[in-house]
């Protein structure tokens, strides 16, 4: 896959937002954890790839949510997200096979068990890094999440760093 493809779909994405510079920023950073966790982690170049795709569009289905559930609750993105990226996924010149673990992982990103690829943990880490950096409830269960979710070297580095080392600066456990 070209460079050109994944900055295309950024592209694309910061339009689809329209805007909305919280939503822009927070892919943006999920895509930067992605991409990094996975070179460290040396995935193959397939790999990566999904996983930085599913990286700049696993919150397509938030505005679809605000508007129709007055929130973003995981559940609700991952059921709504299929439809919408089977259409915004269409003018590229993915696989159907892709095509169809994209959709799987950004319909799976906020479930934490069956996790059956590092495309899929990586993907986890990634969201939840930029989570915590912008959330309370996610930086208060960090130690949790650290032990039952995080299992590569790097994103539980990243994520010691982050939350850790705040903890530390601050006083607390």
């Amino acid at each position: 896959m070209n460079e050109k493809m994944k900055e295309t779909i950024i592209a694309k994405m910061i339009e689809f937002y329209g805007g909305n510079a919280k939503d822009i920023g927070h892919f943006l950073k999920v895509y930067a954890f992605a991409h990094a966790i996975g070179v460290l982690e040396e995935l193959d170049a397939s790999t990566q790839d999904t996983l930085e795709i599913a990286a700049i569009v696993h919150d397509i289905a938030c505005p679809l949510c605000r508007e129709k559930y007055g929130n973003t609750h995981g559940k609700h993105q991952e059921e709504e997200s299929g439809q919408l990226l089977d259409e915004f996924l269409r003018e590229f010149a993915l696989s159907g096979e892709r095509k169809e673990r994209i959709i799987f992982l950004v319909t799976h990103h906020h479930t934490y068990s069956g996790i059956d690829g590092m495309d899929y943990q990586i993907l986890l880490e990634a969201d939840y890094l930029v989570n915590a950096g912008e959330s309370e409830k996610y930086r208060k269960s960090w130690k949790a999440f650290q032990e039952n979710v995080f299992r590569t070297k790097t994103g539980i580095r990243f994520l010691e760093a982050e939350m850790g080392a705040g903890m530390r600066k601050m006083g607390l456990p």
